[in-house]
C-alpha cells in the first residue's frame, strides 16, 4: 500500500527536521511547500515591489499562498499517480478543514483509500520559548517578520488543526517535537506510518 503522510504544524516546531528523519526509513517523494513554490513566490513579491521574504502578508495570502499549495499538491498527485509514497509538508491548516479535499487528492491520482494510507503527523512543541530558540537557529530570511512581530504572530505551538477528513482516528497523530529527535522517537514514528 502507498503512503501518503502530511506533516503539519506552525513554524519553527520542527516538521521538516521530522520527516527528513522518517523519509531515510521510507523511500518518498519529499515535497516542502516552501521548497517547492519558493523561488516563485520570492519573484512574484519583488515584481510587486514587496518583501520577497514575506509569507504573512494580505496580498501573499490573497494571491500566492493557493498557487503555493496547489503547486506542491499537483506535483504530490503526479507522484500518487506514478505509486510513489508521498510526505507533505508544511501547515494545510485550509486544506485539512475541507472533508473533500483529500478526497479530490486520491480522486485526481486515479487512487482509493484502498490504495493509499493516509496519516496526518501534527508536529507541536510544549513551549513557545522553544519555537522562538528553533526560529532564530534555523536562520531563515521569511522569519524576519515572526521574530519581529513576535506578540502579534500566532505562537501557539501546540497548535493541532482542525481535521475533518475521512480517516481514523488512528491515523492521526500529535508529535510533541521537544527535546532531542531520538531514534526511538523516529522508530515510533516510523512504526505509526507502517502500521
Amino acid at each position: 500500500m502507498q503512503r501518503l503522510v502530511f506533516f503539519v504544524g506552525v513554524a519553527g516546531t520542527g516538521k521538516t527536521t521530522v520527516a527528513k528523519e522518517i523519509a531515510k526509513q521510507i523511500p518518498c517523494a519529499f515535497l516542502d511547500r516552501d521548497t517547492v513554490g519558493g523561488r516563485f513566490v520570492e519573484r512574484f513579491l519583488e515584481k510587486e515591489g514587496l518583501d520577497k521574504n514575506d509569507r504573512d502578508s494580505a496580498f501573499y495570502k490573497d494571491n500566492l499562498r493557493d498557487l503555493e499549495y496547489d503547486t506542491t499538491t499537483d506535483i504530490c498527485m503526479e507522484n500518487l499517480a506514478a505509486g510513489q509514497n508521498v510526505f507533505m509538508i508544511s501547515p494545510f491548516t485550509a486544506e485539512l478543514k475541507n472533508p473533500q479535499w483529500i478526497e479530490n487528492v486520491l480522486n485526481q491520482s486515479g487512487k482509493t483509500k484502498q490504495e493509499v494510507d493516509v496519516k496526518v503527523i501534527a508536529v507541536t512543541l510544549e513551549d513557545i520559548k522553544t519555537q522562538r530558540e528553533r526560529i532564530e537557529e534555523r536562520g531563515t530570511i521569511r522569519d524576519t517578520w515572526k521574530l519581529e512581530n513576535w506578540d502579534s504572530y500566532e505562537t501557539r505551538v501546540n497548535f493541532v488543526p482542525t481535521i475533518n477528513w475521512d480517516i481514523p482516528e488512528s491515523s492521526i497523530r500529535i508529535f510533541d517535537n521537544s527535546g532531542d529527535l531520538s531514534e526511538q522517537k523516529v522508530s515510533e514514528l516510523v512504526h505509526f506510518i507502517q502500521a
